[in-house]
């Protein structure tokens, strides 16, 4: 079954690394083109909880993006244990830097929290209008979460038809599952089987790549 980011990890921890660009690699764009970014507002999975800090997603989805010679930086907005409300609270906190892309990785926690889905998509909703009054123009990208069997048929159905709706609701484009081919896999998550390994993460990067990448266009264009 799926595996999910634990809700029950320390969110200031995530604090320390908040808002920070990811490293750059030697086969960046040159220095005079400017770099549009692209941010990740996520919780422990952003974060890279249990891993070393250049394995994390959003560091790999950086090299995606710097082997394709493209002008953006990728900043890392991950907080762990964080929820949609957490990141309906601090968007536009994070928003007061220039960014032209919107990757939004939340709701793993509040399902394993059993927060009513409805709320879920509020939240959801929320940080999407917030973001685009903060930053016209932004382009967003909305991470498809599931929730495991355990959770009930009912609760698993209704979570996972939130993040296709908000999708289709605000015109945004969807990963339809942020952790497609890692969850509920061994061999791509760490020893407590929720957190992906770093083989998992570079998984979990091919997977939100794979929809960025036909997004990307040089900044102010």
């Amino acid at each position: 079954m799926p595996n999910f980011p634990c809700p029950f990890l320390v969110v200031l921890f995530g604090l320390v690394g908040l808002m920070s660009p990811v490293s750059a690699q030697s086969n960046a764009p040159r220095k005079d083109v400017p770099l549009g970014a692209v941010l990740v507002l996520g919780d422990s999975i952003a974060a890279g909880y249990g891993v070393e800090k250049d394995a994390a997603f959003p560091t790999v989805l950086q090299r995606r993006i710097d082997e394709a010679h493209l002008p953006f930086e990728v900043v890392n907005a991950g907080v762990s244990g964080d929820t949609t409300a957490g990141g309906l609270r601090r968007i536009d906190w994070v928003l007061k830097r220039p960014v032209d892309y919107l990757i939004i990785e939340l709701g793993g926690n509040d399902g394993l929290r059993g927060i009513p889905p409805g709320e879920t998509e509020k939240n959801l909703v929320g940080i999407i209008g917030r973001a685009r009054r903060k930053r016209p123009g932004i382009r967003i990208v909305l991470a498809g979460m599931q929730m495991p069997q355990n959770m009930g048929p009912e609760y698993t159905r209704e979570f996972e038809s939130v993040f296709p709706r908000v999708a289709e609701q605000e015109k945004v484009r969807l990963i339809p599952f942020l952790l497609e081919g890692v969850g509920g896999v061994a061999e791509w998550n760490q020893a407590d089987q929720i957190h992906p390994n770093e083989k998992g993460h570079e998984r979990v990067a091919d997977n939100v790549w794979a929809v960025l990448k036909e997004l990307l266009s040089p900044p102010g264009k």
